[in-house]
């Protein structure tokens, strides 16, 4: 998908294509100008728009932690116009990079840290609010390296691990039938008879010792993949009310959509078409831990990824958030009650 955003669609950006679209629409600009309709006015051409992002680059290295440059150019999109741009891996979003002004060069970007080595990585750019919603400039990298060393160190770490517990349950199992044959004497097991009468005494004490457990529901692990796709957790919010609302709408281009929410896992909003018109439904929170709120894409319409802009209100706070999925990844913010 994102190939085609780069190669032979009409968003992409050829260099030698573009010009000559730039001199023909420059041309059919200045001859409709001369034109004069009946009532005085003239025609205006409206020319259209297009990226180009020139770094990174077919031989660009990334290297994390070091921070990440960006360099571009674009035609017929104004200065206060703003691009965003995303991290992709096997057409798949794997970081937001930010959204910047169109001032042709951003500096600074931060690359997540559990991003692993690879020369199969791609930046794509996206005009956002565009003049015309029908004409969104898009444009996608050749493919070019990230290098992480931290990242590679950690996964040698844990092949080592795994091998080591491999080996070491394979030279556990000897002693344990060297102790089947001691349980054959017949004395020992007289005397752990007598021991079990006072046993129940004990078990009396165990109750009052579970009674804290329910609240360790609170740092419980973040649900990290949902139906074989990995989740990615982009903002922690938090809320007064148990009850919440919940409104969702295109965040780019209408075309055609077709998302879910999920809420701790179950559906709250099912297979819905999304469009400029905002969707509202009614939520209530779990109060005794911090609940999951997650987009799941079931198509990527024209253009990939599927961006969904989520409004969340308790009736006092309102948070604005947009979410990002393809058929590979979720994006959820985590939100829990105040107490």
């Amino acid at each position: 998908m994102l190939c085609q955003l780069a190669h032979g669609h009409s968003y992409g950006f050829d260099f030698s294509s573009t010009n000559n679209d730039f001199i023909n629409n420059f041309n059919s600009l200045s001859t409709t100008n001369n034109l004069k309709t009946t009532a005085g006015a003239k025609e205006i051409s409206i020319l259209k728009s297009s990226i180009g992002i020139t770094s990174p680059n077919s031989g660009t290295i990334w290297t994390i932690p070091d921070p990440a440059e960006l360099e571009w150019n674009t035609m017929n999109i104004g200065d206060s116009k703003s691009i965003r741009f995303f991290l992709a891996k096997d057409d798949m979003v794997v970081q937001e990079l930010g959204t910047f002004k169109n001032t042709g060069k951003a500096s600074g970007i931060i690359l997540a840290k559990n991003i692993s080595s690879g020369n199969n990585y791609q930046v794509v750019g996206i005009e956002m609010f565009p003049d015309d919603k029908f004409q969104i400039a898009k444009f996608a990298t050749p493919y070019f390296s990230i290098r992480n060393k931290i990242s590679d160190a950690r996964k040698e770490k844990s092949r080592l691990l795994n091998a080591a517990n491999n080996n070491s349950e394979t030279k556990t199992e000897v002693p344990k039938q060297v102790k089947a044959t001691k349980r054959i004497k017949t004395k020992r097991v007289k005397k752990t008879r007598k021991k079990v009468k006072e046993a129940p005494k004990r078990i009396e004490e165990v109750p009052k010792k579970v009674e804290p457990t329910p609240k360790k529901v609170e740092t419980a692990p973040k649900r990290m993949e949902f139906d074989g796709r990995n989740i990615t957790y982009v903002k922690e919010l938090a809320f007064e009310n148990e009850k919440i609302k919940v409104s969702v709408w295109d965040h780019g281009r209408q075309d055609g959509d077709i998302v879910s929410i999920y809420l701790n896992g179950f559906t709250v909003i099912s297979k819905h078409r999304l469009t400029y018109r905002k969707k509202p439904i009614e939520i209530t929170l779990d109060p005794n831990k911090k609940n999951d709120l997650f987009l799941y894409a079931h198509n990527l319409g024209e253009f990939a990824p599927n961006t969904v802009a989520i409004e969340i209100s308790d009736g006092k706070t309102s948070e604005n958030i947009v979410l990002n999925s393809d058929l590979k990844s979720c994006e959820a913010v985590m939100i829990s009650v105040k107490k």
